[in-house]
């Protein structure tokens, strides 16, 4: 059985991991942290958990000693350090932050105001997004896990843009998210009363996001891609949808653009391409590793208008960063992730 270190624990991506890792038939939870739980029981913060994981929260030293591999479910800025020191000690390391995403530290400067601590040991990250990079993980030891934007609104897109089918020029990523992906500590954007019954845009082509969704892009179209990227709230707990759009290269069919589609998915389990005329929709992947996509042709715009839909806190978090485990293990991706949705 692998063992699995969860850091931050107690925040919505920490407890995933910890129910996901629950039914993994490979892996079990060898200790947990959290910094402001620390002492409690897990189930204590959760009740949902008791008898399922009574464990104590310790310290993260507690957590790298025990474990073979660490999940940080962490915000930016605090990965860093415990990275190094997980490969320093032979672990594997997987990060749900943000430390080490971006592959640029002007650009992690730029939005995150941070620096490299150890441009070596940032050399040794691979971007995990197995869709797209799984060669690249095979074999590594240290992961940054996606976040939830940066993985939906890239797999709505990628067979268009990687078999050159869409100008790269005016992609627009217009996104709405689930309030989870917030995190667990209350904001005033988050309290029942400002979201119930709203829907609003935030952090309007400013979004922390926006380089990653471009990184991933360029390396898929093999140019530089900006893409206008506009995040929105929706008051649920759980789900993204993205809609990207984009113009069609003169002489391109949609006939063309759906083959593409499946020909590059074909052999995607979590990724399900649905049929023409349906459209994706975040009630369908709840609780799920899936990323349903469905695309469509505006004739009079001659554009292509791509929607997918995640659970932002399973696909767009916990349950890639378990995919990346898998691969890094060589078990098969879809170990402990083969979960229905629920139909109502």
């Amino acid at each position: 059985m692998i063992k699995v270190g969860i850091v931050g624990a107690t925040g919505y991506a920490g407890a995933e991991l910890v129910r996901l890792i629950t039914a993994h038939p490979e892996a079990e939870i060898a200790a947990i942290s959290s910094v402001s739980f620390e002492g409690q029981k897990l189930s204590e913060v959760y009740p949902s958990y008791k008898f399922l994981n009574d464990m104590v929260c310790e310290n993260q030293d507690a957590v790298v000693e025990k474990s073979d591999v660490i999940f940080a479910a962490l915000p930016h800025g605090l990965s860093q350090e415990l990275g190094k020191k997980c490969i320093d000690s032979g672990k594997a390391f997987i990060d749900l932050g943000a430390d080490f995403r971006l592959e640029s530290e002007d650009e992690y400067a730029e939005w995150y105001g941070g620096e490299f601590l150890d441009k070596e040991l940032h050399a040794q990250s691979v971007y995990g997004l197995p869709e797209f990079f799984r060669d690249k993980i095979k074999g590594k030891k240290l992961v940054a896990n996606p976040g939830c934007y940066t993985t939906c609104s890239p797999l709505a897109i990628a067979p268009a843009i990687v078999n050159g089918l869409i100008e790269t020029k005016g992609i627009i990523c217009d996104c709405k998210s689930g309030v989870t992906g917030a995190g667990r500590k209350p904001t005033q954007g988050s309290h029942f009363p400002e979201l119930n019954e709203g829907f609003h845009a935030y952090k309007v082509a400013s979004h922390r996001h926006t380089p990653e969704i471009e990184q991933t892009l360029s390396k898929l179209s093999g140019e530089k891609v900006t893409i206008t990227f506009v995040p929105h709230l929706l008051p649920v707990n759980r789900g993204i949808l993205a809609t990207v759009y984009a113009d069609i290269k003169d002489g391109v069919s949609f006939e063309q653009i759906r083959k593409a589609y499946e020909d590059y998915y074909k052999d995607e389990f979590f990724v399900r391409l649905l049929d023409d005329g349906s459209c994706a929709d975040i009630h369908n992947v709840r609780y799920s590793n899936f990323c349903d996509v469905s695309i469509h042709y505006d004739p009079r715009a001659n554009k292509l208008v791509a929607c997918a839909a995640i659970d932002n806190m399973v696909k767009g978090a916990a349950g890639q960063a378990i995919q990346n485990m898998n691969i890094i293990f060589g078990l098969d991706e879809k170990t402990g992730l083969v979960i229905v949705p629920p139909a109502f």
